[in-house]
């Protein structure tokens, strides 16, 4: 016969204490644990059950040993160690076994602490326990609880799925309330980890609830309760803690708090009475897997005083009896005396329920698991097995951490449609429901199944929560708001309280360029924060555009500069053959008048957003375009130096220097010198768009940044120079007979040019952005406008105007 042993749950079958209120007082009276009966007797039908199973364990009979733990970590403790060293009570074999019959495993305890202390003793000898209650996180340290398996998720799982509850409701302000012992403290310990770690939410406040009941404690604790902000309670202890709190509760007239309920508590119906519904209507609770167990009301039927031959289960059975048909066995000829033939539907409707089948649920899978372990191990094959050599367990000299190792890998679907394995720890794949208390009109409390909580391999961890279900215990049948302090609004940003836990903090405007979170954050490079500080949005952009004024104004002046350059340079070929035309070199004044039109078309390169090409481009047009302007103007001059030169005797000679092919051979050369350093600064450290952030906090300016600042200064020297060289001879040549040559027109213009760009520099260097383009661009059509008007206004002026003077003897007289 093979023996698994079991501690029944919460305390001694017979004269267990419970504390009830009656009439305003408490009083003790005696009272058998109906609901531990039945744990007792699902452990009995499991058993069963299984034996009459013949595709599992097939020629092979389970048997099964009770103890009663009495509440009390000895008895508990005791048993567990009789089961163990196979000292337990003699009892009568059937079937003609012979022998002391093996324990393969301890299906119990019920109690964290009585657990603790017997997993301990017996993973030294690596005894398999499973429990179906003890919930305790501590109990998954697999070095010092080696062989301890439980079919109820821990406290840690339970922990999590309270705070994903409390995240779902976007409850951030909480108190907490434990027990004084193994299960309450661990709780506390873990849940302040975790709901740090998660970020969730604060803890208003923690206290452990007396285990004695302490009147004067429980008073401060429900004072505690009652002066703080938070009106969100979660409890994690056991029913008779409970219902001490609650007395004071309903001595204090605490409303308006939502209960959360841990598994301790969540099921029972002690504290489901007119007294304490009014407070603890619409409690939410996390509770064990509520399952079904096909035939157990039947087998709860059949039970009868004598049908055992198991001391301890008669005795068991004997006193349920008693208690539930108030009478005596071996009271003969009394009116109290039992039978054995009562009508076990009349006992408490309790013990028969079977709509609500929570611990039996688990204590009927641990009994599976034991017993699916077994079968595993009796289907090795030799040469196949988990053990040196590929050997199997010998079901004859069986080894408990043998049976541990098959239990570790058990894995098994029940009727009801749940899968039972444990991980590395023992544990099983976590579940949980998620119940309502809800106190109906007629008096009558009733538990709605509102959603539930588990993890799967494949998914995490999940919560489903069905709000439309729930009742709240509110005005507003909403979910109540419970935060330490109001989330900040836009624009602003959490200071945490000095003192205080991280949920309770002051609201401070954030700075410009940041946005509110958990503290102000900066926004992105090219982002500014928007008015209200809750977003951001796109910096404005800021270049010399063509729909601003200022662009718009720059745009027409050099268009205007370039329609004129085309009229003017039309009136001269179209007067190409009067006096005052070729007296003045038309070949050059002709491409004087193209390079001063290239010099109005390229400012429109300084206009518009910024790209790589106009940023090369422009000052290489720029350059070049002057270059050629201001070259033509030095040849012109020294043309009319040459020509007067020649006019004095002996100065022939000279014109042979400044024939038309030299003149166009000086133009060229000295653009192609200017060509020459555009192409080296282009190559060497080109020009190139940026995007300058320094300006101004809240604006990109898009700006062309030169590259080699040696390049861009050797590109206007180099057209300084030719300008002040232009402007010195012809300063020299001023005094000529006016209407011969042009050298006062020439000194004129090129005073205006150099005037223009000293000036430029300054302005240039000292304006931001934009604005150094438009300096830049108005340089342009400021000296363009200068040599335009200064050389060829007077010539089209008598072109036009006065045709008189447009003769050669008007030209020839002095």
């Amino acid at each position: 016969m093979l023996v698994m042993g079991e501690s029944i749950h919460k305390g001694c079958i017979w004269s267990q204490f419970h504390q009830v209120l009656v009439n305003g007082f408490g009083i003790l009276h005696v009272r058998f644990d109906i609901l531990g009966f039945r744990h007792a007797m699902t452990m009995a039908f499991a058993v069963q059950e299984i034996n009459k199973n013949p595709d599992l364990l097939p020629n092979l009979t389970l048997g099964y040993h009770l103890y009663d733990n009495c509440g009390a970590l000895v008895v508990g403790f005791s048993g567990a160690l009789a089961l163990a060293s196979g000292q337990e009570e003699a009892f009568a074999l059937q079937g003609g076994c012979a022998g002391s019959p093996p324990v393969l495993g301890i299906v119990g305890d019920s109690l964290s602490t009585f657990t603790i202390a017997s997993a301990s003793v017996l993973g030294l000898y690596k005894i398999p326990m499973v429990s179906y209650f003890a919930t305790c996180s501590c109990l998954t340290n697999r070095q010092r609880f080696p062989s301890f398996f439980r079919t109820i998720p821990s406290d840690a799982f339970q922990v999590r799925a309270m705070i994903q509850i409390l995240k779902h409701f976007g409850w951030t302000w909480v108190g907490l309330l434990v027990s004084d012992d193994d299960y309450g403290l661990h709780v506390a310990r873990s849940f302040q980890s975790d709901l740090a770690q998660s970020g969730q939410g604060c803890l208003a406040y923690l206290e452990v609830l007396p285990w004695d009941g302490d009147l004067s404690e429980n008073r401060r604790i429900v004072h505690v309760i009652k002066e703080s902000t938070a009106r969100v309670l979660m409890v994690f202890a056991h029913e008779s803690h409970m219902i001490n709190l609650m007395e004071e509760v309903v001595r204090q007239k605490v409303t308006g708090l939502q209960w959360l309920a841990s598994e301790a508590w969540t099921g029972t119906t002690l504290l489901q009475t007119p007294d304490f519904m009014p407070y603890l209507n619409g409690t939410l609770g996390i509770a064990i897997r509520r399952g079904e167990i096909t035939g157990l009301r039947d087998f709860l039927l059949r039970i009868r005083p004598g049908q055992s031959s198991n001391n301890t289960s008669y005795n068991m059975v004997q006193q349920f009896w008693e208690y539930s048909f108030q009478c005596k066995f071996g009271a003969s000829g009394s009116a109290e005396a039992c039978t054995g033939d009562e009508n076990i539907q009349q006992v408490d409707a309790e013990f028969l329920d079977m709509s609500n089948l929570r611990p039996e649920y688990n204590i009927y899978k641990a009994v599976y698991a034991l017993a699916y372990a077994l079968d595993d191990m009796l289907q090795c094959e030799p040469g196949r097995g988990p053990f040196s050599g590929g050997s199997c367990a010998d079901i004859h000299k069986l080894e408990p951490w043998q049976f541990v190792h098959y239990l570790q890998h058990v894995n098994f679907t029940t009727t009801f449609g749940d899968q039972v394995s444990f991980d590395e720890n023992g544990d099983v794949l976590p579940i949980y429901d998620i119940l309502n208390w809800q106190w109906l009109p007629d008096g009558r409390t009733q538990v709605q199944n509102v959603g539930e909580v588990k993890r799967s391999p494949s998914r995490g961890e999940e919560l489903q929560i069905h709000e439309d279900k729930i009742f709240w215990n509110f005005e507003s049948n909403k979910p109540p708001h419970s935060v330490c302090s109001e989330s900040c609004p836009p624009g602003t940003r959490m200071s945490r309280k000095k003192g205080q836990p991280v949920c309770c903090f002051d609201c401070l405007l954030c700075s410009e360029g940041k946005i509110n979170s958990m503290e102000c954050t900066s926004c992105p490079e090219d982002f500014w924060s928007s008015p209200q500080r809750d977003h951001c949005v796109p910096k404005k952009t800021e270049f010399l555009s063509y729909h601003e004024p200022l662009g718009i104004c720059l745009t027409a002046a050099s268009l205007l500069g370039t329609v004129i350059s085309v009229v003017v340079l039309g009136i001269f070929i179209h007067h190409r053959s009067t006096p005052v035309v070729r007296a003045n070199n038309s070949e050059l004044s002709f491409l004087l008048l193209v390079s001063l039109k290239l010099c109005f078309l390229c400012s429109l390169l300084f206009i518009g957003r910024p790209r790589l090409w106009t940023c090369q481009l422009r000052h290489a047009a720029f350059g070049i375009s002057f270059v050629l302007c201001v070259s033509c103007i030095l040849v012109k001059t020294m043309v009319v130096l040459a020509v007067f030169r020649a006019s004095k005797p002996g100065g022939g000679a000279t014109l042979k220097w400044f024939g038309a092919v030299q003149q166009r051979g000086t133009v060229l050369g000295l653009t192609s010198i200017q060509a020459a350093i555009c192409f080296a600064w282009l190559l060497s450290s080109s020009p190139k768009p940026h995007k300058n952030i320094q300006y101004h906090k809240d604006k990109i300016v898009f700006e062309c940044v030169v590259g080699s600042t040696v390049g861009f200064a050797v590109l206007l020297s180099y057209i300084g120079l030719l300008a002040i060289l232009s402007f010195l001879l012809a300063f020299l040549a001023r005094n000529l007979p006016d209407n011969f040559n042009e050298a006062k027109l020439i000194t004129f213009s090129m005073l205006i040019f150099c005037a223009v760009w000293v000036a430029f520099v300054p302005a240039y260097i000292n304006s931001p952005g934009k604005y150094a383009d438009a300096v830049e661009v108005f340089a342009i059509l400021t000296s363009s406008f200068g040599l335009l008007v200064a050389l060829f206004g007077p010539k089209c002026y008598i072109i036009l105007f006065r045709p008189e003077r447009n003769t050669k003897r008007a030209i020839m007289a002095r």
